[in-house]
This record gives C-alpha cells, sequence and structure tokens, in this order.
C-alpha cells in the first residue's frame, strides 16, 4: 500500500531483548509457524467527492464475480474499502484481492484490466496508485463481512536489524493478532512486504480488517494489556523498527469475502 497507508498505533519501550521473546503459547507459537507466501495486489483511488457514489456502485456491481473467485479457489480473499481519515491528495478509496499465486493473482488482474468498467468515466477522473504485496504470517475467517474496518500501519525496518526465522515478529504482532482472531475481534489479518518494489525496500505492512468498530477498541486494549503482561516482547518489536517511519490508515470496509 502506498506511504500514506497503515493502522496500528503502538506505544512501544525499547529496550534489550531477552530470550522471553520467544516464549508464546504453544497454540499461539503453532498457528504463528511459517506458511506459503500469499500475494495481494492493492489499487488505490483518489476519487473526486462528486463521484463517490458512482465509485462505490461500480465496485458493488462486481461483488458477486470476485465472490466466485474466492469460492473456485482462485483468490483467497477480496475487499473493498473507503478510507475515513482522508489527507489531501491521498486515496478515498481502495480494493484489494489475495491469491496463493503471482499466476493467480495476474490472471485476475487481467481479467479486471479487460473489463468495459476499467475505462468509466469515474475511474478516469480519480488518481491511481498499485501495489503488489507478500505475506507469509496471515490468518481469517471464512465467510463474506459487511462490518469490517480496515487498520493499516506501515513501518521501516530498521537496515540491518535481524530477526532470524521471524521470530520476533511472531513472539509480538503476530502473537497479538491470532490471539484477537481466535476472540473474534478481528476478521482476517497479514503482515506484508512489497514483492515489487515501489517505495522504501524496508517498509513492512501491518494489516487488520476488525469485527466492526468494537473491534478497534478490542486491539486497543489488547495492545495495552500486552504492553502490561509482555512488554519484552513489544520492546524486541521496536528494536526492529525505525519509529520515524510510521504512518497510519483507518478506513470501512463495505464487503470482504475470505475462503
Amino acid at each position: 500500500m502506498r506511504k500514506e497507508i497503515a493502522g496500528v498505533c503502538i506505544g512501544i519501550l525499547i529496550c534489550l531483548v531477552g530470550l522471553a521473546i520467544i516464549s508464546v503459547e504453544p497454540a499461539l507459537a503453532q498457528a504463528a509457524a511459517e506458511k506459503s507466501p500469499m500475494y495481494t495486489y492493492v489499487a488505490e483511488w483518489t476519487v473526486p467527492r462528486a463521484m463517490w457514489a458512482d465509485y462505490e456502485k461500480q465496485q458493488a456491481a462486481g461483488n458477486d464475480a470476485m465472490k466466485k473467485l474466492v469460492a473456485d479457489g482462485t483468490l483467497v480473499s477480496y475487499g473493498d474499502f473507503a478510507v475515513l481519515n482522508h489527507q489531501e491528495g491521498a486515496p478515498t478509496h481502495g480494493s484489494w484481492f489475495s491469491a496463493s499465486s503471482m499466476a493467480n493473482l495476474m490472471k485476475v488482474l487481467e481479467g479486471l484490466r479487460a473489463a468495459n468498467t476499467a475505462t468509466s468515466p469515474v475511474l478516469a477522473a480519480s488518481k491511481h496508485w498499485d501495489y503488489i504485496l507478500s505475506s507469509r504470517n496471515y490468518n481469517a475467517h471464512s465467510g463474506t463481512f459487511t462490518n469490517g474496518y480496515l487498520r493499516v500501519a506501515t513501518w521501516m525496518g530498521k537496515p540491518g536489524a535481524g530477526d532470524s526465522g521471524g521470530k520476533v515478529l511472531k513472539a509480538s504482532m503476530v502473537a497479538l493478532l491470532e490471539k484477537l482472531l481466535a476472540e473474534g475481534a478481528l476478521h482476517a489479518y497479514t503482515i506484508d512486504q512489497e514483492t515489487v518494489h515501489t517505495m522504501d525496500r524496508n517498509a513492512f505492512f501491518v494489516v487488520m480488517v476488525t469485527n466492526g468498530a468494537e473491534g478497534l477498541d478490542k486491539f486497543d486494549a489488547a495492545l495495552e494489556e500486552m504492553n502490561k503482561s509482555n512488554p519484552t516482547a513489544l520492546a524486541a518489536f521496536g528494536s526492529l523498527i525505525d519509529e520515524h517511519g510510521h504512518t497510519d490508515v483507518l478506513a470501512r470496509v463495505s464487503t470482504t469475502t475470505h475462503k
């Protein structure tokens, strides 16, 4: 996602990283084990305010086709969103779709580019960005959800900061997100990096779709509790990032479907 994209507000105490960062509950450790890569295509648009309804109507018209692509296994997930914390010149709307291979990702992209709606007046009048991401840390509940909020945080990794096997990431952020997913506060999460680079190669994105607005509060509460009960894990995460390179975005998800 673009530089303005992001949604995890984290107060981090930077301190020495001890062996305790690797001690997570067995169930969380198993859930956070390395997975096959998942690839995500993100399209963002700055739509003129007078055309917001036109854009959203066009996106809704394609939902059935996208659901079929998830059902037949071509896609793992897809979703549409409208940004809530607007910035001058930044995206107002966007969508994403994810697949287990770049081949399937490109297959869907080419289909969308060939559609008649690809040259519609609302898209022609809107500024546009694309991003191609990959992740090995992700999870989701199956189904279609229309009550989600998208929070995405962009972080800049410190050059040279080591995290062999992703142990620090799994013991901190992945463990937190898995707990919230298990409790029903989240519909889905991913931790992504660009696989086709358009920004800093050290950038990574912590992405979640919450279960309603209540999920936003539950994330903040869980983060605060983790800061009290396991500050070493958050400090370890903090040792990997440049705190000056952080941005956030909050968006309303009109619909998302997961395999």
